[in-house]
């Protein structure tokens, strides 16, 4: 028998696991997967538990519940893929071999890769919400926070979901007008890119939206080093954000078994062919999600998609054929602006966000690049699609491969 080794039981392992099991014999293929605990995580509650929207019980469920029962579940910690060997070792002295491995461990916030981050102000003035605890932390530091300055800093990408600092921004401006408190806070919004939006259309379609909510944006800032003792951003060329409260998105690096196992590049992150996310240095070894360097949104609906495609280049993989299914970089997120009203984008590596409907081609119902309170409920209700529909790996009636019918696609040509 065949043994398929996932490492990681997050969102892209859960679906690649419940899809392949489906697809292949289970007399012909052992399917294991590998995690450190029982907890899985809605990672895109973590944006809503600091205001209050979810609960900490709403966003977290088993793993073992959320895989079919047919893939058994190791818990461990890993420390390194022995390649060469086609093992992968526990730090408890298990050895796990395998035939094909799914790398499929995600990246995590790394605030100690930042001087001065984890110091005095750790937990008190600096806060996170990429992880769990960061974001219950947080929203108990918001429940009683006086006011001051609040200063949103993205230390630099890739990140996971890359609109979620923007998200933060704009829903904190709510949660404080709703607290009655908006002026008493000062809000900067701090990024090593030329702008808080990058991509020409999608900017034209926000226009004014953090000048409207009195947000300032900072950019262009690479942080060298949080001064605990001033409680200041400092960049490298030596400008400085003072802050009361510092809402932090840290560096984000996939796990270090990856570079134990000299398998990651500098941060960690599996270098693949970007159609196929089969491993560039082991043709055995394919990474999926945010653990590979794909140059793609880092997001769960590309783990979605990507996998949709992976799977049937898999089963062309194990017969020996050359893998003709090509992944397009396809991406879309709901982006949350306030006010109950939210934004959708659908992009992938050719084409940035341009305005439409979503899904079908001139109907929707979703409208693109614009805020709408249906977006909104759109967002929310995404949670139950993930337990319900994503992460069991049933069709959800969404092409993997982005479509241009009915965009704009006039208002620019596509970068190839």
């Amino acid at each position: 028998m065949k043994k398929l080794l996932i490492l990681g039981g997050g969102t892209a392992g859960t679906i690649a696991a419940n899809k392949l099991r489906r697809k292949l014999s289970a007399t012909d293929w052992e399917i294991t997967v590998v995690d450190a605990d029982d907890n899985h995580r809605y990672q895109p509650g973590y944006l809503f538990l600091p205001f209050g929207t979810y609960k900490p019980s709403q966003i977290t469920k088993s793993r073992r519940k959320n895989l079919t029962k047919d893939v058994p579940l190791v818990y461990g910690e890993i420390d390194r893929v022995e390649a060469d060997e086609n093992a992968v070792l526990l730090t408890d002295g298990r050895r796990l071999d395998y035939d094909v491995l799914i790398i499929a461990s995600g990246v995590t916030p790394r605030p100690d890769q930042t001087d001065g981050m984890t110091g005095d102000q750790w937990g008190d003035s600096v806060h996170e919400f990429y992880t769990y605890e960061g974001s219950v932390a947080l929203a108990k530091k918001l429940e009683t926070w006086p006011g001051g300055r609040l200063v949103i800093n993205i230390v630099e990408m890739p990140i996971k979901c890359p609109v979620a600092p923007l998200e933060f921004a704009f829903l904190a401006d709510s949660f404080f007008k709703d607290k009655g408190m908006r002026d008493k806070v000062e809000m900067t919004y701090v990024t090593p890119l030329p702008g808080a939006f990058t991509k020409p259309i999608a900017a034209q379609a926000f226009g004014n939206t953090l000048e409207e909510k009195g947000i300032a944006v900072e950019p262009d800032f690479m942080l060298m080093e949080v001064d605990n003792e001033k409680k200041a951003l400092v960049s490298y060329d030596e400008r400085e954000v003072p802050f009361d409260l510092l809402v932090t998105i840290p560096l984000n690096m996939g796990a270090d078994y990856v570079a134990r196992s000299g398998l990651g590049n500098e941060i960690n992150l599996v270098p693949v062919d970007k159609f196929t996310q089969q491993a560039k240095a082991h043709a055995n070894i394919f990474a999926l999600g945010d653990a590979n360097d794909i140059p793609a949104s880092k997001a769960g609906s590309v783990a979605h998609f990507e996998i949709d495609i992976f799977v049937e280049n898999f089963l062309e993989y194990i017969q020996g054929k050359e893998m003709t299914h090509r992944f397009d970089g396809h991406a879309n997120c709901f982006i949350e602006t306030g006010g109950k009203k939210a934004m959708l984008i659908d992009f992938n590596y050719d084409w940035e966000p341009l305005p439409g409907k979503y899904p079908v081609a001139g109907i929707g119902p979703m409208s693109l690049l614009k805020q709408t309170h249906l977006n909104h409920i759109g967002k929310l209700a995404f949670r139950w699609m993930y337990w319900n529909m994503l992460i069991p790996g049933r069709p959800m009636g969404l092409p993997p491969l982005m479509s241009t019918s009915g965009k704009r696609t006039d208002l620019v040509t596509a970068e190839k």
